[in-house]
């Protein structure tokens, strides 16, 4: 269909037909369930007014959609299709690791392959619309939803979040065979105080615009088809009403032209925000805002034929956000097609098949984290007696807190992996993932450990026994599935009591232990790390996770993540992360017993336990002095940095060499470091290469004093190495202007 006639239709379209555009229902409301906000009476939504509903969220079966854009599509009057939306995170069947765990790969290349298959995948199950990526900066570890974001780091997230953007939407005019993305949530969702889901946030503009935007923006560049509200307060306004953050930021400053919707019920939360008396006034706040879509709040629907009827609002801001509506599914190809997908013929072989599960499994591989690895400890040799002990030996809930379409029966446990390696292995459980009694509730399910007490000593015993009888023991440990995930904030980061009690155990009876670790945010592993010679983070790395933990302990993969958020020392120290400021009385490594009044702690290092970037080889790499091309530049004028890397061990690897600056002095104070590039170089054993990056004063700029986003003259520190500590650097200035020679 031709913009114009999309236009047309839009002024042949009644008020309420349009206002059903404005209307997105969950999948429930038509099945007389309830939802989280109870059912569609409840909301005051008529049965008349469900078939009106321009996109509808959670069905993902054919038979269903089909079904459903029927039914609506009947009922129409300008038989306008219905957009079918889901979650979709980090797959629809074939599930990779953790949008987390995708982070630690640094590699945009990979994060586009995740987003091209399940985009595929879902597609052809008739799905239109994903929300994601999750573009949410997040830096406190208590807060369940980081596993959806790619990290702590701006500069990360952004080129992570363009990444998966265009691996869900595809290069086709109609996101043929794909999605459209829909990034969240906008904006600082990933920043609630104390780490406590839903609750408010507090930033500067300085903050929000340096360390916040640049991931939303950069999806946004990438073509992102839709936006999502946060439920989160900025400057005391909730996202779904504030008309800066939308209508000046999001819309002139980003030249966002999308969709926008609310996450769920958010527009009818703004009367428990106390921002809006009704749902009336809340229905008026969130439109003019320029929120287009009401995700389940069911105030669109029943208030805003009154609104404007009342003049109270305009039908031209209506009229705006139907456009952009309709204008998405034009771009979906519906008008041509609203049965997209729901072809059997079609839909076979295109899900779950062995290419995909591939890739997913060398994504798992990617991303999963050596963090200690003492005396050579790892890789295992085949013809070594191997325990494997622990609660996630078979557990197959590796998929994620968000992977609702994932088969879990279809997720490869580590036994399986390491039995198909054919190593000499045993196998225990040791214990449950929870806590004896300890129940853990959902939004599909709930997770239980009904082991007795009784039932768990005796499965420690036998672990112990297990572990005193083989060579070495590996220890298969972490939180439950639904410990993280939306909802799952935590004060007590660390893995599960009834865990640390086979930990003990398991350690006291064979010393050489090593851990892998399955969970969907940092940990606080201090008391892993000191009882074992060997630490391997998972996260929770998908459907093929089973074969990818076996692939990195027998050696037939080099582990090469790098973690993308900070390894808490504890979880006092959240929000941790390495882009600190300098403060009046900075304090530096060794100095925290010899001077109090400093800026630090009393009982624990300032630094986490594992930093940014951070992560082993199987081989070990070393880097020359950092080179610059030159030690002045004048803006615009390009900095050619560079550092020679060797591979001077004896198995090929992967190392993922990082670069970081500082402005030494700013009008604003600034921070001690900001990633600037990076580059992952595949080594030889003896094979040396050079990475080269290129730095010019765009690279520099920030937000001055007075607001303005630009770079200032002064002195800069670059350095160039295998984490965000890295010593490896050197200085150079930054001039308004050289003199001519």
């Amino acid at each position: 269909m031709t913009e114009e006639k999309v236009i047309e239709l839009l002024a042949d379209m009644s008020l309420k037909e349009k206002i059903g555009q404005m209307m997105q229902l969950d999948v429930s409301c038509f099945n007389n369930e309830e939802a989280v906000t109870g059912t569609a009476a409840d909301q005051g939504i008529t049965e008349e007014d469900m078939l009106m509903t321009g996109s509808i969220l959670g069905a993902v079966k054919a038979e269903e959609i089909k079904s459903l854009q029927k039914k609506c599509m009947e009922r129409q009057p300008h038989h306008i299709p219905v957009v079918f939306m889901a979650d979709i995170i980090n797959g629809y069947k074939t599930i990779f690791p953790i949008p987390l765990g995708l982070g630690c790969t640094f590699s945009p290349e990979t994060a586009r392959t995740a987003g091209d298959i399940m985009a595929r995948e879902s597609a052809a199950e008739g799905l239109h619309v994903t929300f994601a990526p999750m573009a949410d900066l997040v830096r406190d570890a208590r807060w369940g939803r980081v596993m959806e974001s790619t990290g702590e780091d701006p500069y990360l997230n952004a080129r992570m979040a363009e990444a998966m953007v265009r691996g869900i939407q595809g290069e086709g005019e109609h996101y043929e065979e794909h999605l459209g993305a829909c990034t969240k949530h906008f904006a600082a969702y990933g920043a609630p105080t104390a780490g406590r889901e839903y609750n408010n946030v507090e930033l500067s503009e300085r903050t929000l615009r340096e360390n916040y935007f640049p991931a939303y923006e950069a999806a946004i560049k990438a073509g992102s088809a839709m936006v999502m509200t946060s439920f989160n307060t900025l400057d005391r306004i909730p996202a779904t009403a504030n008309q800066w953050l939308m209508r000046k930021v999001l819309r002139e400053e980003m030249g966002f032209e999308g969709v926008l919707v609310s996450d769920y019920n958010a527009v009818g939360e703004l009367i428990n925000h106390g921002v809006a008396q009704n749902k009336q006034e809340a229905a008026k706040q969130a439109i003019e805002a320029g929120t287009d879509l009401d995700m389940m709040g069911g105030c669109y629907i029943t208030e805003l034929k009154n609104l404007v009827k009342s003049g109270q609002i305009s039908e031209e801001l209506i009229d705006q956000a139907v456009l952009r509506i309709l204008k998405l599914k034009n771009k979906l190809g519906l008008f041509e097609n609203p049965y997209r997908g729901l072809d059997s013929q079609e839909r076979a072989g295109a899900i779950f098949t062995q290419e995909n599960r591939a890739k997913a499994r060398k994504a798992a591989q990617e991303s999963m984290v050596l963090l200690e690895n003492r005396k050579g400890f790892l890789p295992l040799k085949k013809e070594e007696k191997v325990a494997f002990i622990g609660p996630y030996t078979e557990d197959k809930h590796i998929l994620g807190a968000w992977s609702f379409f994932g088969d879990i029966d279809q997720a490869v446990t580590c036994r399986q992996g390491v039995e198909e390696k054919g190593a000499n292995a045993v196998f225990e459980k040791g214990c449950g993932i929870l806590n004896p009694g300890q129940t853990v509730y959902g939004f599909r399910y709930n997770m239980t450990n009904e082991d007795s007490e009784e039932e768990t000593k005796a499965l420690i015993k036998k672990a112990a026994e297990a572990a005193a009888d083989s060579d070495k023991v590996v220890l298969l440990l972490g939180e439950a599935a639904l410990q993280s995930g939306e909802g799952a904030s935590r004060g007590d980061i660390t893995i599960p009591d009834v865990q640390k009690r086979l930990l003990d155990a398991v350690t006291q009876a064979n010393k050489n232990t090593a851990a892998v670790i399955f969970a969907g945010r940092p940990l606080d592993l201090r008391e892993v790390k000191e009882k074992t010679k060997a630490l391997l983070y998972a996260w929770m790395p998908g459907t093929e996770g089973g074969r990818a933990v076996a692939d990195i302990l027998y050696g037939d993969a080099d582990p090469q993540g790098r973690l993308s958020m900070s390894m808490p020392w504890s979880v006092g120290q959240a929000p941790v992360f390495y882009g600190e400021f300098s403060t009046g009385r900075h304090v530096e490594d060794g100095e925290y017993m010899e001077n109090r009044f400093l800026s630090r702690y009393s009982d624990i290092p300032n630094q986490p336990l594992y930093p940014f970037g951070y992560g082993l080889s199987y081989t070990e790499f070393t880097y020359s002095d950092i080179k610059l091309d030159k030690e002045k530049i004048s803006m615009g004028e390009p900095l050619k940095v560079s550092v020679n890397v060797k591979n001077t061990g004896d198995r090929p690897g992967v190392e993922t060499v990082q670069l970081y600056v500082r402005d030494k002095c700013g009008s604003v104070a600034r921070p001690v470091r900001e990633l600037k590039g990076f580059a992952k170089l595949a080594l030889e054993p003896g094979e040396s290469r050079e990475a080269v990056f290129t730095l010019t004063s765009e690279d520099l700029k920030f937000y001055t004093r007075s607001m303005e986003y630009q770079a200032e003259p002064g002195e800069f520190t670059v350095w160039a190495g295998g984490d965000s500590r890295t010593s490896n650097g050197k200085t150079f200035r930054l001039v308004s202007s050289l003199p001519v020679k």
